[in-house]
């Protein structure tokens, strides 16, 4: 690892077997429960992708899209499908994203490590 405390996948590489340890402790646990309990709002996070989109339409300018950043207000609710739902406001803009497509940039930040364990654990459910 490096000494930036920004996040970087490369990090992950080589660590299976603590994702595997890991995976069994998220599988059992209370997303929204765990997530209401465990973060701190309001926070910053980028969005880095969006399940919904078209890959050919041109949307970078537009509120909420892939690589912008976000103030996530709060929870709004859990889809069984499609996860954790949290509200969220660029500028004057407040709209809801899906928390998988977010990710929070520094990991001195102390949501860090609640959105980044979610996300990974949806990734792989």
């Amino acid at each position: 690892m490096g000494n930036s405390a920004e996040y970087n996948t490369s990090w992950d590489e080589g660590n299976e077997e603590l994702w595997d340890k890991k995976y069994q402790v998220w599988e059992k646990r209370d997303w929204e429960e765990y997530l209401e309990e465990n973060l701190t709002f309001p926070f910053t996070a980028t969005r880095f992708e969006d399940m919904d989109s078209n890959p050919f339409a041109d949307t970078k300018d537009a509120p909420f899209s892939v690589g912008h950043s976000v103030e996530v207000l709060g929870i709004d609710d859990e889809d069984e499908m499609r996860g954790i739902i949290v509200k969220v406001k660029e500028g004057r803009k407040k709209g809801y994203l899906l928390l998988c497509e977010l990710e929070v940039i520094s990991r001195d930040d102390k949501n860090f490590w609640p959105v980044r364990e979610y996300v990974v654990w949806f990734a792989n459910q």
